[in-house]
Formats: structure tokens, sequence, C-alpha cells
């Protein structure tokens, strides 16, 4: 029988541990708080700003929303970052990402203060993950999630050959020196990979961070594989009430009989992604405030 990960279950966990935490900081008068800029209403930026913020009042770390019109101003938002960067009541700045296209994202995403980057994108967290100084940085919360959620199941990775399907800044690549700095040997494949499932084959581990739907099935792997699946897609289903389900990027039915462990999509790494972020601002709290 494989192993299911449970990132909703040890997500709680996470916030178990944090609240003990974060209520021994009120009683000394000291509140963690975290930012998010948003522009545009996307349904699902709408719908993850929802839950973060649920999340933070739910454990006691004051939350500020700053919302701005589609076609804000590249100067306007400037100014928002900065106000946060100058808050001494937040501690963790996140810009919800995507940005209109008439917004440059490094740009934006650079000038948010380097101990408040809970996300991890600003390019000074970026070069201390690639040197391994991890201590310094602040490193992407989906990936975090993924290494979070081996650990609390004790899935070692020295040794083992991680394969990530993706390179992308946010998870793909960060997930493989994250990896790589546990000492397991690391594949990187994507679109451009030849003999591509010659490659993941040989996987102790495999990451699916591709966004293609069910794409991995049992003929990618090798018998007793650890599977971490990162995506998140929709599929129409009228027996839902919303109309369609969440599916990941591998086809779950094909691979359950063959892998030692696997996340399920939903419930696996997405609930991991927000249990990182909550701990991520209570470091970057901890740091700002103890250091």
């Amino acid at each position: 029988m494989a192993t299911i990960l449970d990132g909703k279950l040890t997500q709680e966990k996470i916030r178990e541990e944090l609240k003990i935490e974060i209520d021994e900081f009120r009683e000394q008068g000291l509140v963690p708080g975290l930012g998010i800029i948003q522009v545009g209403n996307r349904k699902d930026s709408d719908t993850y700003i929802r839950m973060k913020e649920r999340a933070c009042k739910n454990l006691g770390i004051f939350f500020m929303l700053m919302p701005h019109d589609e076609n804000v101003s590249v100067e306007h938002l400037k100014e928002s970052v900065r106000f946060l960067n100058e808050n001494n009541q937040i501690h963790g700045i996140i810009v919800q990402l995507p940005l209109p296209i008439h917004l440059n994202e490094a740009e934006i995403l650079g000038l948010v203060r380097k101990d408040k980057d809970v996300d991890g994108f600003h390019p000074e967290n970026t070069g201390n993950l690639m040197l391994k100084r991890l201590d310094k940085a602040m490193v992407p919360c989906t990936p975090s999630g993924c290494i979070e959620l081996l650990d609390r199941y004790d899935i070692p990775l020295l040794g083992k050959h991680v394969v990530v399907l993706g390179r992308s800044n946010i998870v793909g690549l960060p997930m493989a020196l994250l990896a790589l700095h546990r000492n397991a040997t690391i594949s990187i494949c994507h679109s451009r990979t030849e003999n591509i499932m010659e490659i993941t084959k040989t996987a102790d581990i495999l990451v699916c961070a591709c966004g293609k739907r069910e794409m991995v099935d049992s003929s990618w792997i090798k018998e007793g594989c650890v599977i971490i699946d990162v995506g998140i897609n929709a599929v129409e289903d009228k027996t839902k009430k919303s109309g369609y389900r969440l599916v990941g990027d591998v086809n779950y039915n094909s691979v359950i009989d063959k892998v030692s462990a696997i996340t399920p999509v939903p419930g696996g790494v997405g609930p991991m992604t927000i249990g990182m972020l909550l701990k991520h601002t209570v470091q970057a709290f901890k740091n700002q405030t103890f250091r």
C-alpha cells in the first residue's frame, strides 16, 4: 500500500506549532504581520488571498491587503511596496502573481525588502539559495513545502535520484537546488528534454511541476517511486457543484499501485504552500524582532 503524503494534515500540525509560538509573542505585545499587494480581481487570486487571510486570522497574524486596479501605474504600485517595506506592523510581504502585462514582475518583486520577502522571489534570496546559504535565504513556499512534507514522512533525499519535471523559478529550479543541497542527485526535465521517460523511470523521487494535466502515468515511473505532484488542473465534472474537479500532473489511479508514496491532488502540496507561507512569515518576524 502506498503512503499518502497528506499535506492537509501536515499543514494543520504546522499551524498548531506556529499557534503556540504566536500566542507567546502576543503575550509580550508582539504580533507578526503579513501584507499582500493585489492587482486586478482574478478569481483564482481572490480565492488564494481569502485562504491566506483566513489562515492568518486563525493564528493571530496581523493581515493587511492592498488592492489595486488592473490599470494601476508602475509608480503607484512601487509606492505600495515601499509603504509595506517601511511598515513596522508588516514582517512579510507578498506581491500576488501574476501581474498585468504592463508591469514588470521582476522589477516589482526586486523592490520587496529581502528580509520581508516571504515568497522567496527577491534576487538576493535566490542567490543565497543557489550558494547554499540557507540560513540567510527565504525559499519559495511551494518547493519549501515539498521538502517539509518529505521530512515529516521521514523520506530521505540523501543519495536519491530526484527528477524534477519543470524548470520554473517558482517551483522546479528551487526544488532541484533544495534537493541538491540535501545531497540528492538531480535531473531537471522540461519541454525540450529528449527521451524524457527514460529519465523519469530512473527517479527515486519524482517531482511533477509541469502544468500538464495527468501527463505522468505508470509507464513513466519505476516500482517504488515517490511522487510529489505539484500540479493543479481543472477537469470538467458535471457531478460537482462547481462543474469541475481538480487533478494533478500525475494520473493518480494509474500510478497508485506502483508508487511507495504520493501526494494527492487536492490535499497534498497545495495546503503545504500556505503552511510554509505562515511559517516563513513567523520566521521573518523573528528575524526582524530578535536579531
